[in-house]
């Protein structure tokens, strides 16, 4: 009897850690997500209530555009900063080249610092609002967030690539940037309608501009570039 009761505690204890291994990788899997976190670039220097009400708008627009990708929707936490989570990193990556066309399209005058951070989450996802979740993922984000204020940089990637690919990804959404940082406020329509159909020669007729001028306009911002760096992003996230 006492081998049968031991053999059984033996096989009760097996079962049991098994269960809790099983158990802990599951939550280890399903504890990382993409988190998105941005502030406004020189907030204090700029006419607040405009910037408040479009700083509004981007993130309504990408709420609803994106709902089903995002996870806890994207919620202004400090007036001029939000965070969100989104469901894989390309969508998160997308979400950011739409946020930088909504506002070159709407010509605003708003520039925004970006963190995209594949990390850890330990409390239940607030699916409603992106409030009351903690997790050194979040913490990450927000230190990121901070660094950037004393660089150029407007973007930072942490995500679940390792090594040189992480580092390319990094280097490619500066290269990104400083793109879209050279287009001037007043070019942003042009480089939008480009954006849309980058058929020079129907952006001059709906512009009602010379197509040859169009043409080395289109050439001068760097359109293609642009556009071939963002496809570069989202396929080295795909393949490495």
């Amino acid at each position: 009897m006492l081998r049968v009761w031991r053999n059984n505690c033996i096989i009760a204890l097996y079962v049991q850690r098994k269960c809790v291994v099983k158990r802990h990788k599951y939550q280890n899997r399903i504890m990382r997500y993409p988190i998105l976190m941005a502030d406004i670039v020189d907030s204090r220097k700029a006419d607040q209530t405009l910037l408040i009400n479009e700083f509004k708008n981007v993130v309504h627009f990408i709420n609803d555009k994106w709902k089903v990708s995002i996870v806890s929707p994207l919620t202004i936490t400090l007036g001029d900063e939000f965070q969100g989570i989104i469901q894989d990193m390309e969508s998160c990556y997308k979400v950011v080249f739409d946020m930088e066309e909504f506002i070159l399209e709407n010509s605003l005058n708003l520039k925004l610092r970006y963190v995209m951070n594949y990390g850890r989450i330990e409390t239940p996802i607030n699916r409603n609002l992106a409030y009351e979740m903690l997790g050194d993922g979040l913490t990450q984000a927000r230190e990121h967030l901070n660094k950037l204020k004393s660089s150029s940089n407007r973007f930072v990637v942490l995500s679940d690539k390792k090594g040189k690919t992480a580092t390319v990804i990094n280097d490619l959404f500066f290269l990104y940037g400083s793109y879209v940082d050279s287009w001037k406020t007043n070019e942003f329509k042009m480089v939008s309608a480009f954006l849309k159909d980058e058929d020079y020669k129907i952006v001059a007729e709906n512009l009602s501009m010379n197509k040859s001028s169009t043409w080395r306009r289109y050439k001068s911002l760097q359109i293609e570039e642009y556009n071939i760096t963002k496809n570069l992003i989202l396929t080295l996230n795909k393949i490495l």
